[in-house]
């Protein structure tokens, strides 16, 4: 009976390194993976060959990390698979390591973070390889350090984080002597790069279907004390809120990852949160969506809670003027964010159901409003030009004018006119005596 299946083109670099005498097995998530039953396309290999030897065995090779013994080896779709020379640590700052090569599998499964990621397959003899207990922390549901925790965290900073993120991907616990080494290692992360860090983040927005739980961790830890001080005393409502976001499960909505952000985010205000996640690392346009919609958020939250919590209709006026604050694009992403922190809170009892229940109606007439009426300044039917000509004074009074124009516009779409809003104009002009 086989014990996992690899994907054939995996089997077929196993055979070819085997055939050419050096020891070769599966290892890492994807071993893991198969064994929880979850599908996993990446699948890497620890062999006794050296770099030089498996760039010699195989046409198609990527130079992927060379000094710690990585070369990628494309299959014939063009997938790259990970072959790595089995190998040790000989000497880590805690980001970097210095690797030696020609040891055993053994000694190069001791040198992984976790239990449950030591664990090697080996197709050629259908064994596996279990010298750290990983299957039977797999079977208890628990993410334990690879022998000594406060070692494994000092080899690499980042293995607390990434311990974080496994307990919540998989709905583990945290063993207790792994926990507290994550708790001792908390001062030093600050030597990780905000790269990494960020990166981090966003693997658990983009691999956990409920963030809040390895987020809660990261606040509990201290990890955000350390990393992200804005954050430290998050609330679990406001993770809670994360969870009822979806995930980018695919590439091609990336989006989905960003509202995710954005809900963490987003109570901090405008310019805490664009500065945080600066911080981070993250791109400028990514820091500055998210900030702007704080900072929108900011300024029509309470009147929005307002209106949906009045059983009364909500006019359509009123639902111009939020999209005039927000803005057309950012109107949907900020609906949906406010979605998640109105359904987390109305979960916990801190803002009406009924209230909440109302969010899906309001976004769809928001979104058929925000589209179809006019809502800036770029919407009316007369431009600065024409303000000019009808006799308003050059300088800051054309833009008071415009925006006085398009308060009037958002009350009634039916005064976006030329003829009315020169004739509207000319009346904010004061007459010369």
């Amino acid at each position: 009976m086989t014990l996992l299946s690899p994907p054939e083109p995996v089997l077929t670099i196993a055979r070819t390194l085997e055939s050419a005498g050096f020891e070769t097995w599966c290892v890492g998530g994807a071993v893991r993976d198969a064994l929880l039953g979850e599908a996993h396309l990446d699948w890497d290999l620890a062999t006794a060959a050296t770099p030089k030897d498996v760039r010699q065995l195989f046409r198609r090779t990527v130079p992927v990390g060379i000094d710690f013994g990585t070369v990628g080896v494309l299959d014939p779709s063009g997938v790259m698979h990970e072959v790595t020379t089995f190998r040790k640590d000989v000497r880590t700052d805690g980001r970097h390591a210095e690797v030696e090569f020609g040891v055993s599998l053994d000694e190069d499964l001791a040198r992984r973070d976790f239990t449950i990621n030591a664990i090697a397959y080996s197709p050629s003899r259908d064994e596996l390889r279990d010298p750290f207990g990983g299957r039977r922390d797999l079977e208890g549901k628990v993410v334990r350090a690879v022998g000594t925790p406060d070692e494994r965290m000092r080899e690499d900073r980042l293995r607390a984080l990434r311990a974080l993120r496994f307990a919540g991907r998989f709905g583990f616990a945290v063993d207790p002597a792994t926990w507290k080494a994550i708790v001792d290692s908390v001062p030093y992360l600050g030597r990780l790069s905000m790269e990494r860090v960020k990166q981090e983040l966003e693997k658990t927005m983009d691999q956990v279907a409920r963030p809040s739980a390895p987020l809660r961790l990261w606040r509990d830890s201290g990890a955000f004390a350390a990393l992200i001080p804005a954050l430290a005393a998050v609330a679990d409502v406001t993770l809670a809120a994360v969870d009822r976001l979806p995930r980018p499960s695919l590439a091609r909505r990336p989006q989905r990852r960003i509202n995710r952000l954005t809900a963490l985010f987003v109570g901090l205000g405008g310019d805490t949160a664009e500065r945080a996640l600066r911080s981070l690392r993250f791109s400028n346009a990514d820091a500055g969506w998210i900030g702007v919609l704080a900072g929108r958020w900011a300024a029509v939250q309470v009147e929005m809670e307002r209106a949906l919590s009045d059983a009364g209709t909500i006019g359509d006026a009123q639902i111009r003027r939020w999209a005039a604050t927000v803005g057309r694009t950012r109107l949907g992403p900020l609906l949906r964010v406010a979605d998640a922190i109105w359904g987390a809170r109305a979960e916990s009892g801190e803002f009406p159901r009924a209230a909440w229940l109302r969010v899906g109606a309001l976004y769809r007439r928001a979104i058929r409003i925000a589209y179809r009426d006019p809502i800036e300044v770029a919407d009316l039917a007369v431009d600065g030009g024409d303000l000019l000509t009808a006799g308003v004074p050059s300088g800051p009074q054309v833009g008071r004018a415009l925006h006085s124009l398009l308060q009037q516009v958002l009350a009634d779409p039916a005064l976006n006119t030329r003829e009315q809003l020169l004739a509207r104009a000319r009346a904010l002009v004061p007459e010369r005596r």
